[in-house]
């Protein structure tokens, strides 16, 4: 079932790495007593992911942050290796926090996943946004056409704060 406004996020855990290594959080550490803009991609350097996803919450960072949002993340299906060298490639490193969700189980469990084994990607997450405030999911934006990041994209998250 996939997760709905007004549903309360799953307990999970995601992987960060930080100036001292592999760190754990989980979804209490991230989103309790917090307003968090959560953004999630298929997958790390890919071309809309890096190319138009990921820019548009970059260059609406401040403003995001000025409408009362605590932080801004991102989510992939990816190591977090591959999370850590895509925000400093990016330049979002400090800015936007880069959750790996390597084996899925956060997106499996809000119902967000998809199976991209015919393109040889494996389990990805779906492209989607959601503003999440002390756990709750106050907005959410499924992206429907693949290869695109408006529904989920900056401009209309911004709208919804």
């Amino acid at each position: 079932m996939t997760i709905s406004v007004g549903d309360k996020l799953p307990e999970a855990s995601f992987k960060v790495l930080t100036a001292d290594g592999a760190k754990t959080l989980t979804t209490a550490d991230v989103f309790s007593g917090k307003k968090v803009v959560l953004f999630a991609v298929p997958g790390a350097f890919t071309p809309t992911c890096s190319n138009n996803h990921l820019p548009g919450y970059l260059e609406n960072h401040d403003a995001i942050l000025a409408r009362g949002v605590d932080s801004i993340a991102v989510l992939a299906v990816n190591d977090l290796h591959v999370m850590a060298a895509w925000a400093r490639f990016t330049g979002a490193e400090g800015k936007i926090l880069f959750l790996a969700d390597g084996n899925g189980d956060f997106v499996k469990a809000i119902g967000l996943d998809m199976d991209l084994s015919a393109g040889g990607l494996g389990l990805r997450s779906k492209r989607f946004s959601m503003i999440v405030n002390d756990g709750k999911v106050e907005a959410l934006n499924i992206e429907d056409a693949p290869g695109q990041a408006v529904t989920s994209g900056a401009a209309k998250l911004l709208a919804q704060l």
